[in-house]
């Protein structure tokens, strides 16, 4: 092994000491998955490894992984909205199914009284038991509802960049948004006790 390809190998080894664990955290945070999080976090560090040349050490090395790490979860976005494309099926007749019973004919909210669930809504954001349950509503979410829901949300997107990357009209990520937010605040007070 020549002595710049070591050199290189010890300075990514160094890296994935030091700041592997803070990765691994970003990753989870912006996609909610373990196994997602992990793969994105190895491909960062081979990517870094392969392109270790082009890191000129204007920035600190963490800067630098971190970069690589949000273009890394931008395509893993990307990629999951090309896949999902053709396996999502939003009509007229199911949002208003989804809806249904919920708005009057007017389109006025039906019933105004708060579930007693959301009145301790600071209280729910420290409870793990409650964070698991809304980790599993949001994967029980249509795809491209999560993606657009975690995109904005959880990664602050603005919606045009959210259009773009979901391939989608601001008026159909309107009402996937809100859609999806009746969805999950009825698997969370359906399956929160």
């Amino acid at each position: 092994m020549s002595i710049a390809i070591e050199n290189t190998k010890s300075a990514v080894e160094s890296w994935v000491h030091q700041f592997g664990d803070e990765l691994y955290s970003w990753a989870f945070y912006k996609t909610s998955s373990k196994e997602t999080a992990e793969d994105l976090v190895q491909e960062t560090f081979l990517a870094a490894f392969n392109k270790i040349d082009s890191f000129q050490g204007k920035s600190q090395p963490k800067t630098w992984l971190f970069a690589i790490l949000n273009n890394k979860v931008i395509d893993y976005y990307r990629q999951s909205a090309r896949t999902t494309k053709n396996n999502f099926h939003l009509t007229e007749d199911s949002g208003f199914e989804l809806s249904d019973g919920l708005f009057n004919s007017t389109e006025n909210w039906i019933d105004k009284n708060i579930n007693p669930v959301w009145e301790q809504d600071e209280e729910l954001l420290d409870n793990p038991d409650f964070n698991l349950v809304m980790q599993y509503c949001m994967e029980e979410l249509p795809q491209k509802w999560k993606l657009a829901v975690t995109a904005k949300y959880l990664s602050n997107n603005k919606a045009e960049l959210i259009c773009k990357e979901l391939d989608i009209k601001a008026s159909n990520y309107w009402q996937i948004i809100h859609r999806a937010k009746l969805l999950l605040k009825q698997c969370l007070e359906s399956k929160w006790d």
